[in-house]
């Protein structure tokens, strides 16, 4: 079971979205969430307080969730930061090309706090 106190950071451009995934997590006991509407102030705000965990859309305005990806793992203080992503698209070629570009793991909307749950665990196995 992780820690229930690690520091999530939601992005999505969707404020919908990004409460549907709060509410997910509070139920699943996590407490300690920010939240970004784009990857661009997502970026400042992982480099300002460093996240345990990300879980970013992949389709938003001004940097895309694969965009932010890549910009984290080229960061050498960033590299390791766990980030789930998190998308519409269930095409092979999209799982692909995130875990090429280095995301930890992946999931596909529309999803239950029971598989939001397993991806963390996964990510956090303890």
């Amino acid at each position: 079971m992780p820690d229930l106190k690690i520091k999530i950071l939601i992005v999505d451009d969707m404020s919908t979205m990004r409460r549907i995934i709060k509410n997910a997590l509070k139920q699943l006991g996590y407490e300690n969430m920010d939240e970004a509407e784009d990857g661009q102030v997502a970026l400042g705000a992982i480099r300002e307080r460093t996240p345990d965990l990300v879980i970013s859309d992949w389709n938003m305005p001004n940097l895309d969730g694969l965009g932010l990806l890549k910009e984290i793992r080229s960061d050498a203080n960033l590299s390791k930061l766990p980030v789930l992503m998190v998308t519409a698209q269930a095409e092979q070629k999209y799982v692909l090309e995130a875990i090429k570009a280095g995301a930890t793991n992946y999931i596909v909307k529309p999803f239950t706090a029971e598989i939001l749950k397993q991806k963390i665990e996964k990510i956090f196995p303890e």
